[in-house]
């Protein structure tokens, strides 16, 4: 459940981000920020996801991997 809660909350900070900033590029070159904006909506659905499997991630995963060498993805 915390997994979609900060999946959910990431996306929604993003893209409200994301909005405010094709907003201000519209006024200066309105047939950009169409693209621009569906480019940073897909992208913030994919960062935002692993953004939030790395934050719920079992921190005696995190701890085993460090055991073993291996970097915390």
């Amino acid at each position: 459940m915390r997994l979609i809660t900060y999946y959910v909350a990431l996306t929604l900070a993003a893209d409200f981000v994301a909005v405010i900033l094709c907003l201000l590029i519209e006024r200066v070159w309105p047939a950009a920020s169409l693209p621009i904006f569906l480019f940073l909506y897909f992208a913030i659905l994919w960062g935002a996801w692993v953004v939030a499997v790395r934050l719920t991630e079992p921190k005696a995963l995190l701890g085993e991997r460090a055991v073993q060498g291996q970097p915390a993805e």
